[in-house]
């Protein structure tokens, strides 16, 4: 099969780097910059890095970090002083978008090698500075490490009140980013050196179809301690430098403690001497007193054979935790640490070349290592292992710079190759001739399956799905779970499931699709993808809302079809038997019924009109009995091109226990925040109100609300009108603050109304006219001899309540406008005035 050349142009013309724009970034509390060199190797630019102590940052001076001096900003972070001299660099260096922000703040309060804690807290908050500075320049990718106890320590967050650190992260960026947060040991990441830690990455949400995932370091071996350093030449005499290598040195010590230490073997600890006078102690006043060994791991021999322990930033004594070379009788050399630490031997340390160093005689390195080594190692101890940092930069220079294709120029190449033939498709996917990379596969997948359009089963987003998927329950403790995808289509959520669960022993996983042709490209996909070992797919081809399942599932999630059944009133029928809310015909509705009743918890992408439309109530009502955990409004934001506002959920419907609150998220005020739920899902209003505030509250307690009923014409079209006539139709633009605009080839009329449903109205007194689809709510009294088309409600009020002037004036106001936006939702589609949301169009009680 000879593929036409459309996608000639990804065949990066600067595979070299040429022609690439440098991608920035900024470092903060970076020490002597070990870790961020990892940016360096693959050619970042550092617009300005920060770090308290002065000898550490001229270690990255000696680097050549910063392309002008003044990025090298030594001070306190917290001051605004050095905010300032961060954010001019930004000037300088002409940056108006970086790409990367990365924070590793003081760990003390939260280190478990620190037995200090006392008042840690406003140190913690130092975290918070990073938050803040993050929150202003809004990188594209921020990347946060620190100690395993990171997420759940507790600081001073901006508004004074002490908060985890996850969740000061979750509310002060998580409107803005895509958060992916981990515990992981580095050495199962590319270090050579045990150290468990917790890394935080975030991408901004506009960069569709990245993923925290995808910038995340792979998993690799580590090599064991012998295949590291077993190259290095043997240091036997205290205070021995090897001519070829200053920093491979022999660190002295006190000359009693080589009794400690000179008999145990890998593994062991000075204290499992059975010879007292071997065992660590101190003399006072003639007694022996044995030393503490609080961490159980001091003045312990490291093996051979495992990988390195994890290096703290005492690793110049024997005291501390796991420091001995497993032969020699000595901590391991600055050299040895920098292997387990993956920094590159070209990493300087001091302003003079290597090679002038080696050349010094004896006495002169004996003094360069005195006033230089405590530092060095105190830097190496507190580092990121280079290799991860260089791994995570990596990922993202190619994240960012991968070549973006437009739907238009997918769809070109379907229709050019001839790909809505299925099998040639499959025959392209297996073969892939254009070398693309697998999310491109399946957006050619996707726009390829026109049954899929049929249906309204939405291709997802890469970045969508993150946000879904990183919502679910982690399952913790259990060895196997059970998860069903309902509506598989070409698997957009199974890569990143895949990541998600990677830890859990067994996962089993039901995908289903009423599309066979749908299943046979995800096997073919999931070929180029690899299945993780731990994950047992079982593909399903069947209809999900008539199959009958075998068990209960632990996790459904997926993106349904939204469309309506409209033709197939026996299907329909089906569909309708054992639901509970009946009123409608969509199908999203009825998956998230099914959903419920065969999972302990569910997560769905949906149309936003579950929220609030009145053919959802009754579906608001299934999901109020059970425990709603998350809401997340991407509004018009998660499929492209299609002109739809969605939402997710996270339901559990197992627990008893239901919490008093709920997540909110939402791409449209860029937001994370926490609403108690009977405040939301109140029932003194129709439907849910997830954006509701003191300000609504605030106007709803001015007006006396549910006086309308209201009434929208769905006969009359364009046909039906005329440019003169008897009797005018009014529409939307038509509509001012109590009065009526004319307007210039706009304007329309009718002779004739009798068989329409609307005329009714003609002539009536005190019918009031507002708007459809707008956010821009006015109101007036419909004219004799007027009526409206579909475009504008119809409000009737109630009881014979006298409506004047004064109160449609108030419909106008900046005021009520506001209060109706959160009415709404903050909707753009759904704004249609039906009877639930008529009921918000108050009267003042005062005027």
């Amino acid at each position: 099969m000879q593929i036409k050349s459309l996608f000639d142009f990804m065949d990066d013309i600067d595979n070299k780097g040429q022609n690439i724009k440098a991608l920035t970034y900024v470092s903060l509390f970076s020490s002597a910059g070990v870790g961020c060199y990892g940016f360096k190797q693959q050619k970042f630019k550092c617009v300005a890095t920060n770090e308290y102590l002065e000898k550490r940052l001229k270690i990255q001076q000696y680097n050549n970090k910063c392309t002008f001096s003044t990025g090298y900003i030594q001070g306190d972070i917290s001051t605004k002083e050095i905010q300032d001299k961060i954010y001019k660099e930004l000037d300088n260096n002409n940056v108006k978008d970086l790409d990367v922000l990365i924070a590793t703040p003081p760990c003390q309060g939260m280190s478990v090698a620190n037995h200090k804690k006392k008042d840690e807290t406003k140190r913690n908050s130092l975290v918070v500075e990073s938050i803040k500075i993050v929150d202003k320049i809004k990188p594209k990718v921020f990347v946060f490490e620190n100690v395993r106890a990171f997420l759940n320590t507790i600081c001073t967050d901006i508004d004074e009140v002490d908060k985890a650190i996850s969740e000061v992260i979750k509310l002060r960026l998580g409107g803005d980013y895509n958060i992916l947060s981990k515990i992981v040991n580095f050495k199962d990441y590319g270090a050579n050196s045990s150290r468990t830690r917790t890394l935080v990455i975030g991408v901004r949400k506009d960069l569709v179809n990245i993923s925290p995932y995808q910038l995340f370091p792979k998993k690799q071996k580590a090599k064991v301690l012998k295949e590291l350093i077993s190259d290095l030449p043997p240091l036997s005499t205290m205070g021995e430098i090897d001519k070829d290598d200053i920093y491979h040195a022999f660190r002295r010590y006190d000359k009693k403690m080589l009794a400690w230490i000179e008999n145990i073997k890998e593994g062991q600890s000075a204290f499992d001497n059975s010879e007292s006078h071997r065992v660590p102690h101190q003399i006072k006043d003639g007694k022996i007193v044995f030393n503490q060994n609080k961490n159980g791991d001091k003045y312990s021999r490291w093996y051979w054979d495992r990988v390195a322990p994890c290096i703290h930033t005492r690793n110049d004594i024997l005291s501390s935790q796991s420091t001995i070379h497993p032969t020699d009788d000595r901590v391991f050399s600055i050299r040895e640490l920098m292997k387990m630490m993956t920094i590159p031997n070209g990493f300087r340390w001091s302003e003079i070349d290597f090679k002038i160093l080696n050349r010094l005689s004896d006495g002169e390195k004996k003094r360069f290592l005195k006033e230089e080594e405590l530092n060095i190692r105190h830097c190496i101890g507190e580092a990121v292992p280079t290799k991860i940092f260089e791994q995570i930069a990596s990922n993202i220079k190619e994240a960012l710079n991968n070549k973006k294709i437009s739907i238009n120029e997918i769809n070109k190449l379907i229709e050019e190759n001839n790909f809505l033939e299925k099998d040639i498709l499959k025959q392209f996917l297996e073969k892939n001739p254009l070398k693309l990379n697998i999310n491109i596969l399946y957006n050619i997948s996707e726009l390829s399956n026109l049954k899929r359009t049929e249906t309204k089963a939405y291709f997802t987003r890469e970045d969508i799905v993150f946000n879904v998927i990183s919502k679910l329950p982690d399952f913790k403790g259990k060895k196997v779970i059970k998860i069903l995808e309902p509506s598989v289509g070409i698997g957009n959520f199974l890569p990143q499931l895949f990541k998600r669960y990677e830890d859990i022993d067994s996962v089993i996983l039901d995908v289903i699709d009423i599309d066979s042709n749908s299943l046979e490209i995800l096997r073919i996909l999931l070929q180029k993808s690899k299945i993780p070992k731990n994950f047992t797919i079982n593909f399903i081809n069947a209809d999900f809302l008539l199959w009958d399942n075998k068990y209960q599932y632990d996790l459904v999630v997926g993106n349904p079809p939204f469309g309506k059944i409209i033709k197939n009133k026996e299907l329909l029928d089906r569909y309708k038997l054992n639901s509970y809310n009946k009123k409608t015909n969509n199908l999203f509705s009825f998956f998230i019924e099914k959903s419920c009743e065969i999972a302990k918890n569910v997560s769905l992408i949906v149309p936003k009109s579950l929220i609030n439309s009145p053919e959802f109530n009754q579906t608001r009502e299934l999901l109020e009995q059970y425990n709603m955990q998350n809401i997340t409004d991407y509004g018009e934001k998660a499929f492209k091109g299609v002109k739809i506002e969605t939402i997710s959920f996270m339901l559990d419907t197992f627990s008893k226990k239901i919490d008093t609150q709920i997540t909110i998220e939402s791409y449209i005020t860029n937001s994370v925040m926490y609403q108690d739920k009977k405040y939301i899902f109140s029932n003194e209003f129709p439907y849910w109100l997830i954006y509701r505030n003191s300000f609504f509250d605030m106007v709803v307690n001015k007006m006396e609300l549910d006086i309308y009923e209201s009434f929208r014409d769905r006969q009359i079209t364009k046909k039906n009108t005329l440019s003169n006539g008897k009797i005018r139709v009014l529409k939307s633009r038509n509509i001012a603050s109590n009065s009526i605009k004319n307007i210039e080839n706009y304007d329309c009329f009718m002779d004739e109304i009798d068989s329409f449903v609307v005329s009714k109205y003609l002539n009536q007194n005190n019918i009031i006219l507002i708007p459809n689809l707008t956010y821009n709510p006015r109101a007036t009294f419909l004219p004799k001899n007027s009526i409206a088309d579909g475009s504008v409600a119809l409000l009737r009020a109630k009881n014979n309540t006298e409506i004047t002037s004064n109160h449609l004036e108030y419909y106008n106001t900046r005021e009520f406008i506001e209060y109706y936006k959160i009415a709404r939702n903050r909707g753009t589609r759904s704004l249609n005035i039906d009877n639930n949301s008529v009921k918000f169009f108050g009267l003042l009680k005062e005027i």
